[in-house]
């Protein structure tokens, strides 16, 4: 629900701010005072592109900022939009609501906030479009699209799930038919492929490289190079530590050691025998050193043939390093991964056959979901056309006529998206799947009985097209097809409509503003009437300037004194807009 706008240089309007209650609120006041600058407003909010020529004159840049709040909403459109909110890191108020701003500038880009975040416009109308549902003069024109008119059918029947259904299906479908088409196309260049990844496994197999071996090998090298003088050295110090002929018997370190702890220990002194568990520890560790000496001069090979070996095999590893990778490592990821790709390039009958078999399998999923979808669809326009034609009567359209034809989009043989289903006893026949299924919705409409139901689009006026449009929403409203706890917002909805018709299109918001917030921009003050909250946009300066106020009893009755014929100072237009009031807050809707 929205609580709270405020608006700053947004065509006539400098500075305003208005507060929403649940129920019915109007919005009047003199034309061009900026009425509906707050429903564009509520577009920026909603995501709508920028129109930098709506910045007032002479200030730099337009702001909106709306607070909404979301505990009317249902729990699955709760958790929707609390998920917009983590992944663009939004905050919510202290009170629970959330704050959505639009900045457009009038040399620049717009900006959009949600929760205290700058995030793009895409996201700040993926939060609002769960809040917001938007009709103006515009938006009436867009009753005519057939997608419009799919999207409204679809919402009355609880389409949703047979369509997601649908359309994982077919998403499956084209991807395994672009799949099967391409292995077809390109079977000589696949095979090709396989054979050049087969060469190349069967290369590297035969060396059979070990992780990190290349590395392992520059060290071995290095070592066998110079084999004489790791030889000499190790020679000399194992002789030195070890040996007892190092300089005449005896003489070796570990023989020392031996005997200065020998003699250190023959002593009483403490201080002499603690000297001599250091000397022994020390003699440990020259008696480790000495056989890990020795064990590095048995480990040195005896002649060239150890290095002549480790440079063959480092020659067999640069060759895979040069064809296929950097080092070894890199060889062996890039093996596997032809392993992979192998595996997938089977371009052979059997393959081919068990491919065919699954667009197959896959085309009659889809044709069955598209029939179950066509029936939802087809049982559920009845019902909707006869509640609106219903709605329509109420609405002093009586003699009018609404219907609703749901039939197959028919597609030719080289249709890449054709596909067979049954759906009436004609048997199959090709239709074409599209995004949305199989079927064309149209709406069609006739003023009077008797007259020929044209489509919507040719056969509605302006005024017609509003209260068509109307009793539309009043019926999804009704019958919960509409999430409760959303704001509907209609701009001069009443356009082209008077007299007994103003007064049911009155009472029929007011029905609408029992499940939803009802915001409407109105010049009737039949429609007013029956509002909860009325707000008046004035002028409030001598540049044009507007601002909106609340206004309650004798300003409210000289408001509506004034929209029903410029008497808002006369006793008798007082009198008349008293009536019409009273008549309204009175009427049992």
């Amino acid at each position: 629900m929205l609580t709270e706008i405020r608006i700053e240089s947004l065509g006539a309007i400098s500075v305003a701010a208005a507060e929403f209650d649940r129920g019915l609120t109007v919005l009047t006041g003199e034309t061009g005072t900026g009425k509906t600058m707050v429903v564009t407003g509520l577009h920026l909010l909603g995501g709508a592109r920028a129109d930098a020529t709506r910045v007032r004159s002479g200030a730099d840049r337009a702001i909106v900022e709306g607070r909404f709040t979301t505990g009317d909403l249902d729990a699955a459109a709760a958790a929707q939009l609390d998920a917009i909110l983590d992944t663009s890191g939004a905050e919510r108020d202290e009170d629970g609501s959330v704050i959505a701003l639009r900045s457009v500038s009038r040399d620049g880009p717009s900006r959009a906030y949600l929760g205290g975040r700058s995030v793009p416009a895409k996201s700040l109308s993926g939060f609002t479009a769960e809040l917001l549902t938007l009709h103006g003069q515009n938006d009436q024109l867009r009753l005519m699209r057939p997608e419009e008119q799919r999207g409204a059918l679809d919402r009355f029947a609880g389409a949703g799930p047979a369509c997601e259904r649908y359309r994982k299906l077919r998403d499956a479908w084209l991807s395994a038919r672009r799949d099967l088409a391409d292995r077809r196309d390109r079977a000589r260049e696949l095979a090709q492929e396989a054979d050049r990844l087969k060469f190349a496994l069967n290369e590297i197999d035969a060396v059979d490289p070990q992780p990190g071996e290349d590395d392992a090998l520059v060290a071995d090298v290095l070592r066998l190079s110079e084999l004489d003088t790791l030889r000499e050295a190790a020679a000399g110090a194992c002789a030195a530590l070890s040996a007892d002929d190092a300089d005449g018997p005896g003489h070796s370190a570990i023989d020392s050691l031996g005997k200065a702890r020998a003699a250190l220990e023959s002593t009483d002194d403490a201080a002499l025998r603690a000297l001599a568990d250091q000397v022994g520890e020390a003699l440990t560790v020259v008696v480790d050193a000495a056989r890990e000496l020795a064990g590095f001069l048995d480990g040195l090979p005896v002649d060239a043939s150890a290095l002549e070996a480790k440079l063959a095999r480092q020659a067999q590893l640069r060759t895979l390093t040069r064809k296929y990778a950097a080092d070894i490592d890199g060889v062996l990821r890039w093996a596997r991964e032809s392993r992979e790709r192998l595996a997938q390039l089977d371009v052979s009958e059997e393959g081919l056959a068990a491919m065919t078999k699954r667009v197959d399998a896959l085309a009659r999923e889809l044709s069955d979901a598209a029939v179950d979808l066509s029936k939802v669809r087809r049982k559920a326009a009845k019902r909707l056309a006869k509640e609106v034609t219903a709605e329509l009567s109420a609405l002093a359209m009586a003699d009018a006529e609404f219907t609703i034809g749901v039939s197959t989009d028919t597609a030719g043989h080289d249709d890449p998206a054709a596909l067979t289903v049954s759906l009436g006893p004609s048997g199959p026949m090709l239709a074409r799947a599209g995004v949305d299924g199989v079927d064309q919705v149209e709406f069609g409409f006739a003023a009077h009985r008797g007259m020929t139901v044209l489509p919507l689009a040719k056969s509605a006026s302006g005024g017609e097209l509003s209260r068509v449009m109307l009793a539309l929403e009043v019926v999804l409203a009704t019958s919960r097809k509409q999430a409760a706890g959303t704001t509907m917002v209609f701009d001069e909805v009443d356009a082209g409509v008077g007299g007994w018709a103003a007064v049911q299109i009155g009472r029929r918001l007011a029905r609408l503003a029992r499940t939803h917030q009802v915001i409407v921009v109105t010049h009737l003050p039949q429609v007013a009437a029956y509002a909860d909250v009325h707000l008046v946009v004035h002028g409030t300066g001598p540049q044009g300037a507007s601002g909106v106020r609340r206004v309650a009893g004798d300003d409210r009755v000289a408001e509506l004194a004034r929209m029903l014929a410029g008497l808002g100072e006369s006793d008798s237009g007082r009198a008349h807009a008293r009536e019409l009031l009273d008549a309204a807050q009175n009427d049992q809707i």
